[in-house]
Parts: structure tokens; C-alpha cells; sequence
């Protein structure tokens, strides 16, 4: 199947680890000119150079802080003086701080809100210009909690739904220009951030990293954390031209783990 993405320009945030480096790499491979960034500088230059190796599409980085306007207004200039456009855009960020309702502040509220929410409404709409040019594809990653709320995990389940309801809106509103948005929700994906969580689990529960990752795999059908590869292919199949007809959509990835229907 030709994904025809060859040519194509995604900007991918939060790119410099984890998922977004996955789904960078990913898209790289398939043709595609890839923007990576995040606050690590040094990090990101070694995904360039990762990708660079692969002797696929072209990469370049910008650093930027996410929840600042005019790093994201920068962010998305860059990119398109670059490439000289934008078909893609892959929101991306790392999950707010665990904990219970009445372990957070306000200003816990307020960075989860500027990370989580906030940001992926800013850098829609600032890359809607570019999108509606030719049409594209806007992925929001969220979690696996749009669908099922995960104990201690307070801020990541508000405003992870944040994002399911902007999602929703904008597929019928971005419709007349052929621009596709969906948002995908990563279960347990083998990522320093659920290597953390067990972590927490284990102090909790006073046991090894080891059982706590254990017992975590034992809620998944498939009985084991799924790769930051696997999770790639699916954003980059939402992205391609073999999705054409799936736009306001709320898709997991999670191994069968979450069993709401």
C-alpha cells in the first residue's frame, strides 16, 4: 500500500523522546519532511542525527517551550520557511505530574492546563493557515484516560478529555477544507513515562520495579506494554492517504488494556 507521504512536511512536538521521536523517525522513513522539537537541545540534535542516519527524508529541529506563544508562533514559522509548508501536525506533550485531587494547587492545575490543553489549541491555530492551503492531517496524542480515567492521575484525566472535545469540534469545523483530525490515546507503551508510573506503583505498593510492571502487564489482553514503533504506525497510517474518511475519531492504542466499549 503507497501511503503516498513522500514529500509531505510534519511538524511533530515534543519530539526529542518517547512517542513523538517514534512517530518522527516513523514518518521519516515513509518520505516525509519532519520539524522535531522540544526544550532539550541537546536531545534533539541527536534525533536529528538518528534520523539523518537513516538516509530517509529530511529532518531539522527548533527548540521551544510549548507553553509559550511566541516560541510556538516562532516554532511554526520556522517550519514552513523551511519546508516551505506544512501538511502535518502531530500534538505531542509529556504528561503532567501524578497525584490525587487534593494533593494539587492551583498552579498544578494552571501548567497541566498551559502544557496539556492550552497548547495544542495554540499550535492548531496557528498552523490551520498552512493546513487549509492543500488540506492535511492534525493528530492529538493523548491517553489511553479519554476513555478510561487512570487512579492518580487527576490533571492527565481533565485535560486529556480537553482535548477529546476540541477534537470532536474541530473535525466538523476544519471538514470544508479537508483537514483531518483525530485524537489517539497510548495506553502502556514502553516510554520513560510509564517506566515512572511503575515506579510510583511499586513504592506504593512496597515492591520491585519489576512486579509492579508485571502486574501492570497482566490488565493487558495482549499481555505486554506495546513499542513506541507500534504506536507510530498507526499515526502515521491516520496521516496518510490510506486514511481518508476518519476525521473527530478517539482511537486507542493500548493493547486491549481499557474495557469501556
Amino acid at each position: 500500500m503507497d501511503l503516498n507521504l513522500k514529500g509531505k512536511t510534519a511538524l511533530v512536538i515534543a519530539s526529542s523522546q518517547g512517542l513523538g521521536k517514534a512517530v518522527a523517525k516513523q514518518l521519516a522513513e515513509e518520505g516525509v519532511n519532519v520539524m522535531i522539537t522540544s526544550r532539550d537541545e541537546e536531545k534533539l540534535q541527536r534525533v536529528q542525527s538518528e534520523i539523518q542516519n537513516l538516509g530517509v527524508g529530511n529532518v531539522a529541529y527548533y527548540r521551544a517551550d510549548i507553553t509559550k506563544l511566541e516560541e510556538i508562533q516562532s516554532l511554526v514559522q520556522y517550519t514552513q520557511e523551511t519546508f516551505g509548508k506544512i501538511d502535518i501536525l502531530i500534538n505531542n506533550a509529556g504528561g503532567p505530574p501524578a497525584g490525587k485531587f487534593e494533593d494539587m494547587t492551583d498552579e498544578d492545575w494552571q501548567k497541566a492546563f498551559e502544557l496539556n490543553l492550552l497548547s495544542y489549541i495554540r499550535i492548531i491555530r496557528e498552523v490551520i493557515p498552512y493546513l487549509k492551503k492543500e488540506g492535511g492531517r492534525i493528530i492529538n496524542i493523548a491517553s489511553s484516560s479519554i476513555k478510561q480515567p487512570i487512579p492518580g492521575l487527576i490533571l492527565s484525566n481533565t485535560f486529556r478529555l480537553g482535548i477529546v472535545g476540541l477534537t470532536k469540534t474541530l473535525s466538523v469545523e476544519l471538514a470544508p477544507y479537508n483537514i483531518l483530525i483525530n485524537t489517539v490515546g497510548p495506553g502502556r507503551i514502553e516510554t520513560d513515562r510509564t517506566k515512572h508510573l511503575d515506579q510510583m506503583n511499586a513504592d506504593k505498593q512496597g515492591i520491585s520495579l519489576e512486579e509492579a510492571a508485571s502486574k501492570a502487564k497482566q490488565a493487558i489482553p495482549l499481555g505486554r506494554y506495546g513499542t513506541p514503533e507500534e504506536f507510530a504506525k498507526i499515526v502515521t497510517f491516520l496521516v496518510s492517504d490510506a486514511s481518508t474518511y476518519i476525521t473527530g475519531s478517539s482511537l486507542l492504542v493500548d493493547g486491549g488494556m481499557v474495557t469501556s466499549i
